[in-house]
């Protein structure tokens, strides 16, 4: 039975990891892991065939030959190796994590560092008990600073991932209506969100706190915080800044102790003013110098899904369907409400995760879309159907029935917005807008 300490010499002599047989690079790790419906031990020796240098596996009945490495079991091994991994590596690791804006503030911070270290980022939404370790193991002796998502459904799962993460540095970009079923509630989003905070004070970590949140202040004040840095909108802060415009991308002023700056960032959506301040004041913290911050800034581009806005043939999307919840939902419909233009669509799609609070959270996002200026209401999915009472608006069980609709009902010469939870895969819509 392989060692964490053996297991990480394999590492370091092959230092891609793979978990599936499709992405198989020469010399990598393949670790199989195993889903609700599959034994990956099957796949060992394929994966090997394709070029893997070894497969980690925990059924000794695959075990062919000696590029086959038993361990107890797959996934704790390679929780184990990455934590092994992060305790050599003496870097800056800020943990960031939050109901809304994760991947936005994650992508914003990492091209501020970037300008000035060798930075990392989480690739993608890679951010469960499975992402966290790979994008640990993903660090290398050339990265200078890194910035890891970590995502929960359930209280704990922030504390498992910091143990490894190791966060230096923490930010909770917001707390909201999110994974409600998974949490048990609002009360329980916070206490999940606020296991980032307790780690932080233990190991004597440095937490970047929007002044301005009264659930962040809350949170950082109970976990008697040692290093704080304040961000916002009032001066008292290391960072204060002012949204100029956000119609359709956000202009905004920002102040610390050098001057006063400006800079437009291509995103859309007011809701996006704090994350770029949290942006902003990290890389500051960090010794990036204004000019260097506002390039990165600038020359974002998201391409995530996420705030985006996309110009098709007919129409400009505000493609914002990788997720949704209640507090998301909220905020985008504020923005295209903000936003000018003659003619405006809202297609949105169910959200997840809401367990008891489903029924009401549907029924209030209805009600707050109809009370908006919008010439075309589209909502899909059965939660949304479900809420459905005397509503305006089209409703369609699935995707499918939207489509057709779609296609009997261009819309065109319009400002679209595009949100849904993942699992409604709401891009299968885009090609008919």
């Amino acid at each position: 039975m392989a060692t964490i300490n053996s297991l990480y010499q394999h590492f370091l002599q092959h230092p891609t990891i793979c978990t599936d047989t499709r992405n198989i690079t020469d010399g990598c790790l393949f670790f199989a892991l195993n889903g609700d419906k599959f034994d990956a031990n099957t796949f060992a020796t394929q994966a090997i065939s394709q070029g893997a240098a070894y497969a980690i596996i925990d059924n000794e009945n695959y075990q062919t030959d000696e590029r086959c490495i038993l361990v107890p079991d797959v996934l704790t091994a390679l929780q184990d190796l990455a934590k092994h991994h992060r305790n050599q590596l003496n870097i800056p690791v800020i943990g960031l994590t939050g109901s809304n804006g994760k991947t936005t503030t994650k992508e914003l911070i990492n091209a501020v560092l970037a300008q000035k270290y060798t930075s990392f980022a989480t690739k993608g939404n890679l951010n469960n008990h499975i992402g966290v370790p790979l994008s640990i193991l993903s660090l290398t002796s050339k990265t200078e600073i890194a910035v890891i998502e970590m995502g929960a459904n359930h209280q704990k799962e922030i504390e498992f991932l910091c143990d490894i993460a190791q966060p230096t540095h923490g930010l909770i970009t917001n707390i909201g209506m999110a994974h409600l079923d998974g949490f048990g509630g609002f009360e329980g989003v916070k206490k999940g969100k606020a296991e980032l905070f307790a780690y932080l004070k233990s190991q004597d970590g440095t937490a970047f706190i929007n002044r301005d949140n009264p659930y962040i202040m809350e949170m950082s004040e109970k976990a008697m915080l040692n290093k704080v840095i304040y961000y916002g909108t009032e001066a008292n802060n290391t960072v204060s800044g002012k949204l100029l415009k956000s119609d359709p991308f956000i202009e905004l002023s920002w102040t610390n102790n050098a001057g006063s700056f400006n800079t437009e960032v291509h995103l859309t959506g007011a809701y996006n003013f704090e994350n770029i301040l949290a942006a902003i004041v990290i890389g500051q913290f960090f010794e990036v110098s204004p000019d260097q911050i506002n390039a990165g800034l600038s020359g974002y581009l998201p391409n995530n899904n996420r705030s985006q806005i996309t110009k098709t043939a007919t129409n400009t999307v505000i493609c914002d369907f990788y997720n949704a919840n209640p507090s998301s939902m909220a905020a985008a419909l504020k923005n295209i409400e903000l936003l000018s233009s003659d003619n405006k669509t809202i297609i949105i799609g169910d959200m997840f995760e809401l367990g008891q609070e489903s029924p009401a959270q549907h029924q209030l996002i209805i009600e707050q879309a109809e009370k908006l200026s919008i010439n075309t209401l589209i909502f899909i999915g059965h939660h949304f159907s479900e809420a459905k009472q005397a509503n305006k608006g089209h409703f369609f069980s699935t995707p499918a029935e939207a489509q057709a609709f779609l296609k009997e009902n261009p819309i065109n010469n319009s400002l679209v917005l595009l949100k849904g939870s993942r699992g409604m895969a709401l891009e299968q819509l885009l090609p008919l807008l």
